[in-house]
């Protein structure tokens, strides 16, 4: 089988993954020289910890499982099993971790109250204040600036991949065939679009009704710490984000610890990674109204600052970088991913906003079996 897979983030190269793995030939088209959206511009989160139980839980659950056989096999990628902390400081905020803990699917998770004395086990250093954590074991982290790169590394030592940069897929022109702006044109058995949050041009054309949004986000990365920091760790703000915290227990938080005022007006969450060279991935905030702004705004980081700061017990370091990215998310947000046939021979898979890192093997997978790949 010859498939086209269009996109070079972290969806698309997992979906060429899985084509060049069950043994067909590959050609991946990108538009850029090497791809620049979402799938760069976030935390490497491999993140099971918050998702809504059923479907999107099973995905991301089967999600880690691949990336572990994945880093297994191109250690570049930086995998590391280290779970996560989010870190509690009220009453409130400890009865949404219990609550967590007493879900049917709390093991499955990896689910721990943690004291504060043994997060800083796990974090030697968190020496600010907090009283405990929830512990996710099941959570992990690869390097979102350098895990395509890795990945196609690998997928280039197979003769039967290809990958062609700078190239913008302009036109269907039959099934299974696209038409690039070199004038070249792809036939294969199969064409996947997986173009991030870039939805206009043929995406536009093929699904102009497509239930996908964008959203909009700032992050900023700093110099070393200096400290060991092993686990991501999430503030108590992270459960009013995620699905598998609803309930009474986070009902009451809301209406009794409401959010900082620059928090709730950026809809912000507290996530931070350590990366590979020691320095901070942090963020973030969530803009839906479109048009987005084109600059960053500060009052946000700041907020960040002061919330890392209470928990590090010290000033951070140097910020080395401030970005803002954009990605595509299905506008039910019950849905894992929105995988359409938009003509003969050609699926656009798009939309799964936060979830792209965490889940993108498992979503090639389910692409890769429906279309009896």
């Amino acid at each position: 089988m010859r498939v086209t897979v269009v996109g070079a983030g972290v969806v698309g190269t997992m979906h060429a993954w899985q084509a060049v793995k069950r043994g067909h030939e590959v050609v991946q088209i990108e538009r850029e020289a090497e791809a620049r959206g979402a799938s760069l511009r976030n935390f490497g989160l491999i993140w099971v910890s918050g998702r809504a139980g059923g479907e999107e839980l099973e995905t991301a659950l089967r999600a880690r499982e691949l990336w572990e056989e994945i880093g297994g096999r191109v250690p570049a990628l930086g995998f590391r099993a280290a779970g996560s902390l989010t870190l509690l400081r009220t009453d409130l905020e400890r009865a949404v971790a219990e609550a967590a803990l007493a879900r049917p699917d709390a093991v499955a998770r990896g689910y721990k109250l943690l004291t504060a004395a043994e997060a800083r086990t796990v974090n030697p250093a968190l020496r600010g204040s907090f009283e405990a954590a929830l512990y996710c074991e099941r959570d992990a982290a690869v390097e979102p600036r350098t895990a395509q790169v890795a990945l196609r590394e690998e997928l280039s030592k197979s003769p039967n991949y290809t990958f062609l940069p700078g190239r913008e897929v302009r036109e269907a022109t039959g099934p299974g065939t696209v038409r690039d702006d070199h004038g070249e044109v792809h036939r294969a058995d199969a064409v996947v679009l997986c173009t991030g949050a870039w939805l206009g041009g043929l995406v536009k054309e093929l699904a102009p009704d497509l239930p996908v949004r964008r959203v909009r986000l700032q992050m900023m990365q700093t110099d070393p710490l200096g400290d060991a920091l092993p686990a991501p760790v999430a503030d108590a703000d992270s459960f009013r984000y995620y699905p598998a915290y609803r309930g009474e227990a986070l009902d009451l938080l809301g209406a009794g610890q409401p959010q900082a005022p620059t928090a709730a007006a950026h809809r912000m969450q507290l996530l931070m990674v350590q990366r590979a060279d020691g320095g901070l991935t942090i963020g973030d905030t969530h803009e839906y109204e479109h048009p987005f702004a084109f600059d960053t705004v500060e009052d946000p980081y700041d907020h960040l600052t002061e919330v890392v700061e209470g928990f590090l017990g010290r000033p951070l370091p140097r910020i080395r970088r401030r970005w803002a990215g954009v990605y595509a998310q299905c506008a039910d947000p019950g849905r894992v991913v929105h995988r359409e046939q938009v003509r003969e021979g050609v699926w656009l898979v798009t939309g799964p906003g936060g979830r792209g890192m965490t889940c993108s093997p498992a979503i090639a997978e389910t692409t890769a079996n429906e279309l009896g790949w």
